[in-house]
C-alpha cells in the first residue's frame, strides 16, 4: 500500500505567537518533525527558550486586565466567531491533524469537529454565568460570591488528540476571562498554529493567547513563572509530577488530566456485537493512544471464549495503512521511540507469559515499514496485576480475563493506580446502576461511548484532578471572591 506524501502546503508556519507576531528566530532552536507514516520530516518547529516563555507570559499579563474587562457578550462572539472560521477550515485542520501524528483521517475529523463543538458550547456560557448570594449573620449584611478569572493560564497539551484538547480547555479558559499560553508537543504543533492564525483573524487581541512550543527547561520556565496564575496540563503522570514540582515554588494551582487503564466490563447479557465493537475500537482509536481508552477487558466468564474470539477476528480485519487514504481504519503510531516501546511491552508479556497472544504482535513492513505501524494486538488471560493489565501501553494492545461474578468484576476493575474511565455492557438496567455506582472512575459509559461537550470529563486517583466539558470546564478556570456589605 502506498503512502500518500504529507500535504505540507497546507501546515502553518510552526513558530511562536507572542502578542500578534510570529516568530522563528527563538533561543530554543528547532524541532525535526517527523511524519508517522512514513518516518521523514515535515517541516522544523521553532522551539522557545525560556527568553520566549517570559516574554509570552509578559504579553499574556499585558493583554489582561483589557480581555478581563471586556463584556461578557463580546468573548462570547468572539468565540463564536472563532468556530465559524474552524468550520470553514474544516478539511484542512484534519489533513494537520493527520499529518502530525498520523491519526486516520476520519479519527482526525472527529477531533476536529469536537473542537467545533466545545467552542461553541463554551460560547454559549461565556455570557450566562452568574454568581451567588448567600445569607449573612449575626448582623445584617449583604454577601456574595462572583466568579472570575485566574488571570494567565499556561495549557499544556499532549501529541495524541490536540484539537480536541484545546477545545476542552482553550474555550473555557478564554471565556471566563483569562489570557493564554499554550505550549503544544513538538509532536504535534501544527493544529496550535493554525488555531493561533485563526484566533487572530477571528479578533481576538494580541496577548490573549500565546504559542509556544518549548524546550524542556522552558517548559519547567513556564510553570515556575510568577507570571503564571494557573497551569492546566494533560498528559502523563511522570510528567505529571515534574509540573507539580515546579508549581511549588509560587504555589501555582494546577489543573491535571493523566492517563489512565480504563477497565471495560462485558457481562453475559450485553449486546455482544455492539460490545466487541466498542472494544477494539480501544485498540484501533488512534492507534489505541488514548488516555480513557477501554484497553483492560473483563469479560463475564460464560461468554469469555466466543467474545476473544470475536475480538481476534475483528481485530485482524481491521484496514491499517495510508492515514490519509479513505478506507483507512488505523494508523502508525507516534514515533519510532514509541513504536519500539509498544513493541517492547508485547515481546515482554510474550516472553514471561503474562497472557496469551491471541492476535497481532508485530511491526508492518513492505510499504508501510519506513512508517511506525503496528498490527492491533489482543492478549488474552492475562494476570490483572501484571504489566499488560496495569500500564498504560499507549498502544494498539488490548488485555483480556474473564470474571465469575459481578463483585469480582468491580473489584478487577477497581484494582489499579488509575481512575479515568470505565465502561459497562449490559441489558440490565438496575446493574447498570449498580456498577456505575462502584468503579472507581471519573466518567462512566454503558452501552456505548459518546464524548460530548455538555459532559464534565476528569479522573480519580492517579488520573488525575480537576474537570474540563460542561459548566465544570468553566469552573476549572474560575475562582471565586467573596463580598461582605454591612447594612
Amino acid at each position: 500500500m502506498a503512502i500518500t506524501p504529507p500535504p505540507v502546503d497546507i501546515l502553518p508556519n510552526a513558530g511562536l505567537l507572542i502578542g500578534e507576531r510570529w516568530r522563528r528566530d527563538s533561543s530554543g532552536g528547532q524541532y525535526q518533525h517527523i511524519y508517522p507514516a512514513t518516518g521523514r520530516p515535515t517541516l522544523d518547529v521553532a522551539m522557545a527558550g525560556v527568553d520566549e516563555i517570559g516574554q509570552a507570559v509578559q504579553c499574556a499579563r499585558k493583554a489582561l486586565p483589557s480581555w478581563k474587562r471586556m463584556s461578557a457578550g463580546k468573548r462570547r462572539d468572539l468565540l463564536w466567531r472563532f468556530s465559524e472560521l474552524l468550520e470553514k477550515n474544516a478539511e484542512d485542520l484534519a489533513r494537520i491533524g493527520t499529518v502530525e501524528n498520523g491519526a486516520a483521517l476520519s479519527k482526525a475529523r472527529l477531533h476536529f469537529g469536537a473542537a467545533v463543538d466545545q467552542f461553541r458550547y463554551i460560547a454559549g456560557w461565556a455570557d450566562k454565568t452568574t454568581g451567588e448570594v448567600h445569607q449573612s449573620w449575626p448582623v445584617p449584611a449583604f454577601d456574595y460570591v462572583q466568579y472570575e478569572p485566574y488571570g494567565v493560564v499556561a495549557l499544556i497539551i499532549p501529541w495524541n488528540a490536540p484539537m480536541h484538547i484545546l477545545g476542552a480547555t482553550l474555550a473555557p479558559a478564554l471565556a471566563v476571562g483569562n489570557t493564554v499560553v499554550v505550549k503544544p508537543s513538538e509532536l504535534a504543533p501544527y493544529s496550535s498554529a493554525k488555531f493561533g492564525e485563526l484566533l487572530l483573524e477571528a479578533g481576538f487581541p494580541p496577548g490573549v493567547i500565546n504559542i509556544a512550543p518549548a524546550t524542556p527547561l522552558a517548559s519547567e520556565a513556564l510553570v515556575r513563572h510568577p507570571g503564571v496564575d494557573k497551569v492546566h496540563f494533560t498528559g502523563s503522570g511522570a510528567v505529571a509530577r515534574k509540573i507539580l514540582a515546579a508549581a511549588i515554588e509560587n504555589l501555582t494551582p494546577v489543573g491535571l488530566e493523566l492517563g489512565g487503564k480504563s477497565a471495560r466490563l462485558v457481562f453475559a447479557d450485553c449486546d455482544i456485537d455492539a460490545a466487541v465493537q466498542n472494544a477494539v475500537s480501544g485498540a484501533t482509536s488512534i492507534s489505541g493512544q488514548g488516555c480513557l481508552l477501554g484497553t483492560r477487558i473483563i469479560v463475564e466468564s460464560s461468554i469469555y471464549e466466543e467474545f476473544v474470539s470475536r475480538c481476534s477476528n475483528l481485530l485482524s480485519a481491521t484496514i491499517l495503512g495510508d492515514p490519509l487514504g479513505s478506507d483507512t481504519q488505523m494508523g502508525p503510531v507516534v514515533s519510532a521511540a514509541a513504536c519500539e516501546r509498544i513493541l517492547g511491552v508485547i515481546k515482554s508479556a510474550q516472553s514471561t507469559k503474562a497472557g496469551k497472544l491471541v492476535t497481532g504482535g508485530q511491526r508492518l513492513n513492505g510499504d508501510l515499514a519506513e512508517g511506525y505501524f503496528i498490527q492491533p494486538t489482543l492478549f488474552a488471560d492475562v494476570d490483572n496485576r501484571g504489566a499488560l493489565a496495569q500500564t498504560e501501553i499507549f498502544g494498539p494492545v488490548l488485555a483480556t480475563m474473564p470474571f465469575q461474578t459481578q463483585e469480582e468484576a468491580i473489584a478487577l476493575a477497581n484494582d489499579t493506580k488509575f481512575g479515568l474511565a470505565a465502561y459497562v455492557h449490559t441489558r440490565d438496567l438496575k446493574r447498570a446502576h449498580q456498577v456505575a455506582s462502584d468503579l472507581e472512575a471519573g466518567n462512566v459509559w454503558i452501552n456505548g461511548f459518546c464524548f460530548c461537550s455538555t459532559i464534565p470529563f476528569g479522573g480519580v486517583k492517579q488520573s488525575g484532578h480537576g474537570r474540563t466539558g460542561g459548566r465544570q470546564g468553566l469552573e476549572e478556570f474560575s475562582r471565586t471572591k467573596n463580598v461582605w456589605i454591612a447594612m
